[in-house]
This record gives C-alpha cells, structure tokens and sequence, in this order.
C-alpha cells in the first residue's frame, strides 16, 4: 500500500482519485530510494508505472520543504510530445491537490505562450529536449535552482538524437540535485554513459529483463513475398482478428500515408500519426482514439513510445522495426496491464535476418503462421546459421596453394599480358621491319643528305 510510505495525504487523496492504491514493482522499488535522496538508475519496462514511481517522491520532497522563491524545482525530460502530455496530466492532477504548478513545454506549441507560462515561475516543468533548449538559449528558462532532474526513456532521447541537448539541459541545471534516470535497457552504450556524467552513486534497479517483458503477448510471423502481398495480408487481418483497437507500424512517413489510403478502401474507423503531423493533429487523433470514434492506427515509430490507449490488443508490424528495442516498444502498446496481446509481424525477404537478431536479443522465437489461400512463394531460406539468419548458398571456390597458386599466377599474367614480341635477331631484320600499315620505320638522315 501506499500508506507505507508516509507521503502526504493530498497525494495519497490523488492515487485514490485515480483508483490506485497498490504500488507496482517499479514503484516498491523506487519510491524508498527517491525518498532517501538517492540518485537512481531504473530499467524498467513501458506501462510498469514508472511515472509515479519518480513523481510522488520528488514532489513529496518539494511539499516538505517548500521554496516560494526559487526558480523551476523538478525538470522531467521526456522523448516524444505524446508522452511529455500524458507525464503532464498526472503531474497536473497532483499539483492540483498540494498547490504546485506544472509547466509543458514541446514543439508545436507557440512559443511566446510558453515563455509566458515560464515567467509564473511553475515547480515543475516537463519538456521536450529540443523545446527547452530552445528557451534556454533564448534565457526564458532558468534550471540553476534545480533539485530534481528525471530522464525518462532516456535510451529513446539518445536514439533521437538529444544527445547534444541533454548535453546543454545538464550544464544549465545546478549542481546540488536529485538525478532519476530511467530507460527499457541499461545495456545502451549512450545512457551508459549519460549516467556516467548525471548520477552520482546511484542504485541500480531493474525490475525486469527485456526479454521477461512481454509474457503476455503472443507474438507471430508471416511470411511474405513482398509490399503487395503484404497489403493483402494486411486486410485479411483486420478484418478476421479479434481486436478492440490495432496499431499498424510502418518505417516511413510515406508509407504511412499509402496504407491509409489503402486500409481505408477496406475498413472504416482508420487514423494516422506521424512525425510530420502538428501538435493539434496529434491531440484529435489521440482522442479520437480513445474515445472509440476510431479503432485502427497506422503509424511510425513516433507512436511506438508514450502512446497509452485502453484497449490497443493487435500490433501488426507491416515493416519490421529497424532495432530490437524499437521492436520491444512496438509490442508493448499491446498486453498492458496483465492483459493479453497479440503482436504479427509480417516478413519480407529482406526482412529475414532482422527478425533472427531481434529474436536472439530477445530470447524469443516468433510463433510461425501462415493464412490459408493466401500463402506465398517465399519460404524462408533454405540455410540457416546458428544464429538463426540465412546461410548463403553461393559456393566459394577454394583458393589454390603451393604449386598449384604458382602455376595458376603464370597462367593469369600470361593472359592478362599476352606473348611476349620476339626481338629480331639480325641488322637486316631489324631494317626491313614494317609497321602496322605497311610502312618503314623513319629513319635518321646523314649528313649531307636534303
């Protein structure tokens, strides 16, 4: 229960709104620690609660010491404007409670209204990378008073490429702070070393492996010829699975944008989200679907992390993703909260040995299946390695040794080089040469001669 560990009743009266009031494994293990003041490192998995977990300890903090004079208190920093609004509205429910205030700043939002925002002074502030370093370059947003920082998905921020962001973000933030970060792998070679440079003497927690994440999603592959065989696939699928809400990722903006044209022949309730799209774009087509006025989302990885919906029961992956991990979190809209999914995973050729590393990484084998009368030519390879890719099936011809490699480097520059001319053997040989077109070769005059 949450009443162990002594937070402030307001809080307490926020959870029970909410309808919670037993703390998940993440929150058991993070809440004390935070609470003690310590820096922490957390690998846990999306939808694990991990919000709350560095939330109600940071803002515990803040009530029991309160500071009406200093500037911006705790900074979450999250990857994605979809997930940096669902951080704010649970912020904004507490703050409502204890009389803090909470600020949120990401792209597609008018400046000026944020700078407005961030001369009020808010405790709290959630933000998108590259939106705060904006405001810090423009002086609107001041972080030496920091005490608590929270990374949240760290490893996707780097992915993203804020790594030169978080960079400025730490060097603007003062000294004497809190540092919380957490990720889906602690294996990632950037968030090693980010909390090299932010933690000072941190607990590690890991609640669970990567590859104990997702028991409850049963995870498939299809084989496929190619992108027309696919889209066939594609409404075979939405049309005979059993799904409440499905997701659809492709890699590509464009390819987005095909297939909802296309699913939309065949099915009604069809929406889209991607990168290129605007905040407000972003926000009808989130309510839309959680309110139930759409049931199928085509989407790039922009939707992969920070996309909470009830009911999202069906990934199909219509391209594979690029990186296990961004796989790991594809998976993971679907089986949330002990409930069962189902995640298909449609396989091109070309697609083969990506689906081989992401099962490796993963310690999993995708449940083979194929759908009567629309089975293809491709089979899969007829080789494979120990590794589960495909072997080639191109003979390499041995290369030849000793003798063998000596005779056969004759052979090659005697044909690469052809015979070599003979040289005439007499004067009068070498006079009565001719030339190619018949013609003797000039020859010097004597003196004396015109």
């Amino acid at each position: 229960m949450f009443t162990e560990f002594s937070l402030n009743p307001r809080l307490l009266l926020g959870l029970e709104q909410l309808s919670i009031d037993t703390p998940t494994d993440v929150q058991q293990a993070v809440i004390p620690l935070a609470l003690a003041g310590k820096d922490v490192q957390v690998c846990a998995e999306t939808g694990s609660g991990k919000t709350l977990a560095y939330l109600l300890p940071a803002m515990q903090a803040m009530l029991e010491t309160p500071a009406p004079d200093s500037a911006t208190r705790m900074l979450i920093l999250l990857p994605t404007r979809e997930l940096a609004q669902q951080v704010f509205k649970v912020a904004e429910h507490f703050c409502s409670l204890v009389q803090l205030n909470v600020g949120l700043l990401t792209g597609g939002q008018e400046f000026q209204y944020q700078a407005a925002l961030l001369r009020k002074n808010p405790e709290i502030v959630v933000a998108t990378p590259g939106r705060l370093v904006d405001h810090l370059k423009r002086e609107t947003c001041v972080l030496s008073d920091l005490e608590f920082l929270i990374l949240d998905e760290a490893d996707r921020m780097l992915d993203m490429g804020f790594a030169e962001d978080m960079d400025i973000i730490r060097q603007a933030c003062g000294s004497e702070r809190q540092t919380m970060l957490l990720s889906a792998t602690l294996r990632h070679e950037g968030v090693v070393r980010i909390a090299k440079t932010l933690l000072r003497e941190p607990e590690a927690i890991t609640t669970r492996s990567i590859q104990d994440q997702h028991e409850k999603i049963q995870q498939q592959r299809i084989l496929a010829d190619d992108n027309a065989h696919k889209d066939r696939l594609l409404v075979w699928l939405l049309a005979n699975e059993q799904y409440d809400k499905a997701i659809i990722f492709a890699n590509k903006r464009d390819e987005v944008q095909r297939l909802v044209e296309f699913v939309r022949r065949h099915r009604e309730g069809v929406a889209m989200l991607h990168g290129e799209m605007t905040q407000d774009e972003r926000k009808y087509v989130m309510q839309q679907l959680r309110e139930g006025k759409r049931n199928i989302l085509i989407a790039t990885d922009v939707a992969a992390r920070g996309l909470d919906v009830e009911g999202m029961d069906l990934v199909i992956n219509y391209d594979l993703a690029r990186k296990a991990d961004e796989y790991v979190h594809r998976i993971g809209r679907t089986g949330r909260a002990d409930n069962i999914g189902r995640a298909i995973s449609l396989i091109a050729p070309n697609e083969w040995n990506l689906k081989a590393t992401i099962e490796r990484y993963l310690q999993v084998e995708m449940e083979s299946r194929k759908i009567p009368g629309l089975e293809g030519a491709y089979k899969g390879p007829k080789k494979l390695k120990a590794s589960g890719k495909a072997a080639s099936t191109v003979k390499r011809k041995k290369k030849p040794t000793g003798k063998a490699a000596a005779k056969a480097k004759g052979a090659s520059d005697k044909k690469r080089n052809g015979p070599r001319p003979s040289r005439p053997k007499t004067a009068a040989d070498r006079g009565n040469l001719m030339d190619g077109e018949g013609f003797a070769p000039i020859r010097r005059k004597k003196p004396g001669e015109s």
